[in-house]
């Protein structure tokens, strides 16, 4: 990623705070997976891991079909 591509996203978003999300995002998971075994943790991440695969898959065919139009 360049500099320029950075400074782009950067500017998009100016109220965007990555270390918040990141901590938001852990305190999340951890009353989500309180109580749980190491196996029903690693089946809760695999399961997340999926979905996201997925939500990347959807949005790229969507850009796909963006750009065709």
């Amino acid at each position: 990623m360049t500099k320029l591509e950075t400074d782009w996203q950067l500017g998009m978003m100016p109220d965007f705070d990555p270390i918040e999300m990141k901590r938001r995002i852990q305190a999340e998971v951890l009353l989500e997976t309180k109580g749980m075994t190491d196996e029903e943790i690693r089946e809760y991440f695999r399961l997340a891991s999926e979905r996201a695969a997925l939500r990347r898959k959807a949005s790229a065919r969507l850009q796909v079909a963006k750009n065709q139009t």
